[in-house]
């Protein structure tokens, strides 16, 4: 999670998570999102939880996810197709978001080059379902395995599209606004978007009325390991975040102490 090519697998999984009608809608209407001018300050506050889910300790990923469930519960969101209301929790909306970022993250690990075997695959689906249970889901009912998250997204495909609002905010990826002093991403905007784009599935090119060619699979997958393999010219200190590095210490000290008892058993 701490390698900087997967900041292309949280946008991704934005555009993914994008593509249930129910989740958009109940997104859009109960938050800034579809403001320009107050959308970048969503997305920061969304990036926080994801830091602090992934990198906090336990009683920080408790706090912010009791607090982000309390959020969810009072807020209601209007199908726009039937003029049905719905919970903004409904498990089925909660799942969508929660598998978006799963496949997200490993498919861009994976096609970028970062090592991980088939049973690391599994381990790291099996292992996000204690992120799920943050946000209030039952991890029993959570994909586990990277071939059950193929069965779902199978399943789900039946039942989601591309709807107006979803579709906006991807043309709003290539000429995002931003705050003055990040005005130089404004300029890298349509680069990082065509490649973050050419990273979804090709059923959910499709959907939002893009080509699905295996060329621009191949090129995605290129420019992942590409830029895998420049950020790790750099230096560790500068090369992660002090929460990644962090993570690393603690890591390598608990396969050390891991080593040690083994030697001594």
């Amino acid at each position: 999670m701490g390698e900087p090519v997967l900041i292309a697998g949280g946008i991704r999984a934005l555009l993914l998570q994008a593509l249930h009608p129910r989740t958009m809608w109940g997104t859009a209407q109960n938050s800034e999102l579809m403001n320009p001018d107050a959308a970048w300050a969503r997305l920061g506050r969304t990036v926080e939880f994801v830091r602090v889910r992934t990198y906090g300790t336990h009683a920080e990923v408790e706090r912010v996810g009791r607090r982000v469930r309390k959020l969810h519960s009072k807020l209601t969101g209007l199908d726009m197709r039937t003029g049905e209301t719905f919970p903004v929790d409904d498990p089925e909306n909660l799942l969508w978001v929660h598998m978006g970022e799963v496949d997200s993250y490993l498919d861009v690990a994976r096609r970028a080059g970062v090592p991980l075997t088939a049973a690391d695959a599994d381990a790291f689906v099996d292992e996000q379902r204690r992120a799920a249970a943050v946000v209030g889901l039952d991890p029993a009912d959570v994909p586990g395995s990277v071939a059950e998250m193929k069965d779902y997204y199978a399943d789900m495909r039946r039942q989601i599209f591309a709807c107006r609002e979803a579709r906006e905010g991807l043309k709003r990826m290539f000429s995002p606004a931003v705050p003055q002093h990040l005005m130089p991403l404004k300029l890298a905007a349509p680069g990082v978007a065509m490649l973050v784009v050419s990273t979804l599935p090709r059923w959910a090119r499709r959907m939002y009325g893009l080509p699905g060619l295996p060329t621009s699979d191949l090129a995605a997958t290129l420019a992942l390991k590409g830029l895998y393999r420049t950020t790790h010219v750099v230096p560790e200190r500068y090369r992660y975040s002090p929460d990644a590095q962090r993570a690393r210490r603690l890591t390598r000290a608990h396969e050390a102490d891991l080593a040690t008892w083994s030697i001594a058993s």
